[in-house]
């Protein structure tokens, strides 16, 4: 599948707004971001880099935001139509937005999002 990186951020931003306001909402000094793919070279649709809320302890003083990375060529490359596309950027958020808040993966592959 093939999508220039405005339009893919573009459906990125309309999956984040479809998300369900108590999840978004607690989100606390957050950025999300499109990138094309992860500098490590591995296949990633998505990355969180930050603190999680359950190790934050002293927070809020001046910290660059945490960021939510989504691959563009990753999930391109994997889902053959924008319904597809659409599905795997939406577990890809709920994924990552799920390590803001503290769970791991493994709790993530309990409850079906990993």
């Amino acid at each position: 599948m093939e999508m220039d990186a405005d339009a893919f951020e573009a459906l990125v931003i309309d999956e984040l707004d479809k998300l369900p306001d108590d999840m978004v909402d607690g989100l606390d000094n957050v950025v999300f971001v499109v990138e094309d793919r992860a500098e490590t070279g591995e296949e990633l649709f998505g990355l969180y880099e930050g603190f999680a809320l359950t190790d934050r302890g002293q927070y809020g003083m001046g910290e660059l935001p945490d960021r939510i990375i989504v691959f563009r060529e990753t999930h391109l490359a994997a889902c053959a139509d924008e319904a597809a596309l659409r599905a795997e950027v939406h577990t890809t958020l709920v994924h990552e937005i799920a390590h803001f808040y503290g769970i791991d993966d493994e709790q993530l592959h309990e409850l079906g999002w990993a």
